[in-house]
């Protein structure tokens, strides 16, 4: 009987312990898991950097045109090797305006200097091709005779093309354009009327030539045509309002929709680990762990060989391959950067990404990481609200897409001006930046 219980008791001591064991080893399974995080550049492409209008004289307090001796100004900031154009109405005209040519008017000498004094000489008087022309100075469809906007017939040849009528008066009667240097990166300009009562000639005397309110854009060297071709087609982007009524307003809307700064992202790395953030900590000083190249240079060597040599990191790694790209390169719009790993429960993950028109700022999870596991299951799906834009602390910032010391610009890696806060910290320095919803989106999936 003895023997029965004590065979009973084994038989139960082994059904529980393959079933403890069997519980183990899921529970195991569970908890580990393979990733793949996916980091999406989603931002908008921009073919103009800055852009606005000019309406009020100088002097003035409220818009309307200038005569002999007014003007018009405006300020900006541009990176070096931006351009200037603009559009300002030929009042006595049906359709005619004032601009440089596709190009634009270069802001910067080889050496990176300013550009300043009279470009008069880059301006030309253009035909927009959208209106029958009439005598200058006398047509009834005319801005300063007509009965409304936009009243005249339509121009048998619809391009636009420069005005080759030599009985008019030279570019620079009639408009004078000085650029003045505000700052380091910083410019006014002036559009002066230079004209008098006596420029141009009519069939009964001689008048003056008005210029209207007109609108303005910096834009890249390889960006050209912001606001017209020549021999093309008006491009109906509100040109024709501008150089038949010096009304902007629908070419403003349309600049504005072209302007802001492409923020491409550099090659970054990534640590899987528990316990502190091996990348970062927020409010502490920069770790001397590579971040500095990281973040102002775009360089991940330095960061991926410290991270992989730290005990609390389970694995590191670096992303500079795009998806579906052979070789290393930044991320514009439309591209990414994936990597793979597998981490088991309580293991965090973090990763830094430099935003790369700035001096030192860099995208990353917050610093106290992103759980990999909640409730014991492994995460997934969209992430980006983790996501937060960093400053670097290692170098001073300079207007985003406009620094000098930003690498599209900069003389030489490490070359900006020292940050005296020197703690790595969400970016607030005061300029504005796209909101990080517009610019990146983070995903992370589960993968056999």
């Amino acid at each position: 009987m003895n023997s029965i219980k004590s065979n009973h008791a084994s038989l139960l001591f082994a059904l529980l312990l393959i079933t403890f064991t069997a519980c183990s080893d899921s529970s195991d399974s569970a908890s580990e898991a393979n990733f793949e995080v996916t980091i999406e550049n989603i931002g908008t492409e921009y073919s103009a950097i800055k852009s606005g209008s000019f309406s009020v004289p100088a002097g003035a307090t409220s818009p309307g045109p200038i005569g002999p001796g007014g003007a018009y100004e405006f300020e900006f900031t541009a990176p070096v090797g931006g351009r200037l154009t603009f559009a300002t109405m030929f009042v006595q005209s049906n359709d005619w305006f004032y601009a440089p040519d596709e190009n634009g008017i270069a802001l910067y000498n080889n050496d990176g200097s300013q550009i300043t004094g009279d470009v008069t000489s880059q301006v030309y008087l253009y035909d927009s091709g959208t209106e029958v022309d009439e005598v200058p100075g006398e047509g009834a469809n005319q801005a300063p005779r007509q009965s409304g906007a936009n009243t005249g017939d339509a121009d048998p040849d619809n391009t636009v093309r420069l005005v080759t009528d030599t009985s008019l008066p030279s570019v620079s009667d009639v408009i004078q354009v000085t650029l003045t240097s505000t700052s380091e990166n910083g410019f006014r300009v002036r559009i002066e009327n230079v004209s008098t009562e006596n420029t141009l000639q009519t069939s009964t005397g001689s008048v003056a030539v008005p210029m209207a309110p007109g609108v303005w854009a910096v834009h890249g060297e390889s960006e050209s045509g912001i606001l017209f071709q020549a021999g093309q087609p008006d491009p109906g982007n509100g040109l024709e309002g501008v150089a038949e009524d010096g009304s902007f307003g629908d070419l403003e809307t349309q600049l504005n929709s072209i302007t802001g700064i492409n923020v491409p992202f550099a090659p970054g790395a990534y640590a899987v680990y528990t316990g502190s953030n091996p990348i970062f900590v927020s409010g502490q000083n920069t770790p001397e762990n590579g971040l500095e190249g990281l973040a102002e240079d775009g360089t991940i060597d330095q960061i991926m060989a410290a991270l992989s040599s730290l005990p609390n990191v389970r694995t590191s790694g670096g992303f500079s391959i795009p998806d579906g790209a052979t070789t290393a390169g930044p991320i514009g719009s439309g591209g990414s950067y994936s990597f793979s790993f597998t981490a088991q429960e309580g293991d965090l993950l973090n990763f830094a990404t430099m935003f790369i028109p700035s001096n030192d700022l860099f995208y990353g999870a917050s610093s106290a990481g992103i759980e990999l596991f909640r409730n014991g299951a492994p995460i997934s799906g969209d992430i980006t609200s983790s996501i937060q834009l960093w400053d670097a602390g290692t170098e001073e910032n300079m207007e985003p897409g406009i620094g000098g010391y930003q690498p599209q610009r900069q003389p030489g890696a490490n070359s900006g001006p020292v940050d005296n806060d020197g703690t790595v910290r969400i970016v607030n320095d005061g300029y504005m930046y796209p909101s990080n919803s517009e610019l990146i989106r983070v995903t992370i999936s589960i993968t056999q």
